[in-house]
C-alpha cells in the first residue's frame, strides 16, 4: 500500500547483453552516462550469470570467455526526470526491452520532493 508522505517515482529497467557497443563503449556505460548528464537520481548496473531474451539463444557464464553475458540497468527518479530518458532510448534497436514502473521511494535524496529527508 502506497503511503501518501513519501515520494513516488519510476523504476525503468532496461535489459541488454554487455556486447552492445555504443560509440566505442559498453552501452551500458552511455546508459549510465546519459542519467547522470540528466541529472537522475540513481542508477544501477547489474551484471548477470546467465540468461537468454526473444532468440532463447541462452548466454551464460558457463562458457569460457562468453562475451554476450546479460546485464540490467535500473534507474529510479520522478517521473518528469524517467520520461525524457525513456524517449531517448526507445528508439535505440540494440536494447532488449526496456520495463518502467511506480515505485513507492524510501530513505531517497536528491529527488524533486519539496520535503527534506529526515532523520
Amino acid at each position: 500500500m502506497q503511503n501518501p508522505t513519501r515520494p513516488t517515482g519510476l523504476r525503468l529497467t532496461i535489459y541488454l547483453g554487455e556486447d552492445k557497443m555504443d560509440a566505442g563503449q559498453p552501452l551500458y556505460k552511455s546508459i549510465v552516462h546519459e542519467a547522470r548528464t540528466m541529472r537522475i537520481s540513481g542508477v544501477t548496473v547489474i551484471h548477470g550469470t546467465a540468461g537468454y531474451g526473444r532468440s532463447t539463444r541462452l548466454h551464460t557464464s558457463d562458457v569460457l570467455f562468453s562475451e554476450d553475458l546479460p546485464v540490467v540497468v535500473e534507474i529510479v527518479d520522478t517521473e518528469s526526470k524517467i520520461d525524457p530518458l525513456i524517449r531517448r532510448l526507445a528508439a535505440r534497436t540494440d536494447i532488449g526491452m526496456m520495463t518502467c514502473e511506480a515505485v513507492e521511494i524510501l530513505g531517497a535524496r536528491g529527488l524533486d520532493d519539496p520535503k527534506p529527508p529526515t532523520g
